[in-house]
């Protein structure tokens, strides 16, 4: 039987832990450091599950000796303390206008041509490899860390096993925080450098630790997977994550269209799925007047309208949805996707974008109560109006009567309430 890791034993014995607290602080001795106790039984209890992970004594005392838990971070569930939830993310809160902000894009398209040319042999190698252009890679770069200029401001290590030991994901955590040790331990990274989101995601591209064990890649060959300082690694990575999800070399992201006059805003889900051909000959029209080719016309590809039958319309094919893989946002996918397209094309999107507002969260969440009651919305009560809850609007509409636009409008609120 392996023993319990003696810095942990020793912080355990010497704390005095108050009856029915669950979470208590403790002090080791006279001058020094207050320690969690509770924090502490938890690290103990991880380490048979460490150590079958292939995680050294060595590494476990020295990467857990000091370590607190940070009970800032959100999506906690504190014993006492009412549940955090995830903050709010710009790509669920804000409006496609001001999440796709033409001065960002131009400026990140700009630098993405720069990194073109400055990497051009390494995106050409990475795209034989693995089929994905450079700029799609590039531009997920861009999106998760300004090209590696924003800071990510915590400690990957303190963070996952913060969301093990009271997070509200523990498990899927508990396993983040083994695989961050087994990181460390490799040596791909220095602890101080080991930065990440309040959620764990590390490294120039974001990964979780988990990701970065599925698809890490040492491209540059110096015998590390280093997402953090190596660019070819972190492209690499990145590249090997959209092939593993399903990525289809020489297919489009997403095409955008202008849609007929007519069009019914509630076929705008994954499960809608029909030839771009058909689309087309439906009166779907390619905004640029581009003629497709017949393989293009024959590839299956869902109808996306981000503000309902306002502002621009897409037809979107299977790497649009693997792009989605990396962050389950339809705003990120356009990001990604148009930022890519604009390293290579000047052009923003043809039709503005409409919306100026966005309802609140928890009005978001009233409607889709609502929806749920009536039968016509079986997904998540997230406050989040993505695809399956502005489908699920547009059908309420039409059984209401009202104007369908399947956009989440405080008219439509209103409408609901009446309908109580």
């Amino acid at each position: 039987m392996a023993r319990r890791p003696h810095n942990l034993a020793v912080l355990a014995r010497r704390c005095l832990i108050a009856a029915g607290v669950v979470v208590a602080l403790c002090v080791a001795a006279p001058g020094a450091r207050a320690v969690d106790a509770g924090f502490a039984r938890f690290l103990e209890s991880v380490w048979p599950d460490a150590h079958k992970a292939g995680v050294t004594r060595a590494t476990f005392e020295a990467q857990t000796r000091g370590l607190a838990p940070d009970y800032k971070l959100p999506d906690l569930a504190l014993p006492g303390r009412p549940k955090t939830g995830a903050p709010a993310q710009a790509e669920f809160v804000q409006v496609p206008a001001a999440y796709l902000k033409e001065k960002t894009i131009e400026r990140l398209a700009a630098q993405g041509r720069k990194l073109m040319r400055r990497h051009r042999a390494t995106l050409s190698a990475i795209e034989r490899r693995f089929g994905v252009p450079g700029p799609v890679i590039l531009a997920i770069w861009g999106r998760e860390t300004d090209y590696g200029r924003y800071r990510l401001p915590y400690d990957t290590l303190r963070v996952v096993a913060t969301q093990a030991y009271v997070g509200r994901r523990k498990e899927q955590y508990r396993n983040e925080f083994i695989l961050a040790l087994k990181i460390l331990q490799d040596g791909d990274v220095a602890r101080k450098d080991f930065r990440s989101s309040w959620a764990g995601a590390t490294g120039l591209t974001q990964f979780l630790p988990s990701e970065l064990d599925k698809h890490g890649v040492d491209f540059d060959g110096d015998g590390r997977v280093d997402i953090w300082t190596s660019i070819p690694d972190a492209l690499a990575s990145a590249a090997r994550q959209l092939v593993n999800k399903g990525w289809q070399p020489g297919l489009r992201w997403a095409y955008e269209v202008q849609a007929p006059r007519n069009v019914d805003c509630t076929q705008g889900v994954p499960e809608v799925t029909r030839p771009i051909g058909e689309w087309l000959r439906a009166g779907f029209a390619p905004v640029r007047g581009q003629r497709l080719s017949a393989a293009e016309r024959a590839q299956p590809a869902s109808l996306l309208q981000p503000e309902g039958i306002y502002g621009p319309s897409f037809l979107t094919t299977k790497n649009y949805f693997v792009i989605k893989e990396y962050n389950f946002s339809d705003l990120y996918v356009l990001f990604v996707g148009h930022l890519a397209d604009r390293m290579t094309d000047p052009r923003p999107f043809a039709t503005p974008w409409s919306a100026s507002t966005q309802l609140r969260s928890r009005d978001v969440e009233a409607m889709q109560r609502h929806l749920a009651r009536l039968g016509l919305y079986r997904d998540k009560i997230d406050g989040k109006a993505g695809m399956l809850t502005r489908s699920a609007l547009g059908a309420f509409q039409k059984s209401a009567r009202l104007k369908v636009d399947c956009w989440p409008s405080q008219a439509v609120l209103r409408a609901m309430n009446g309908a109580r």
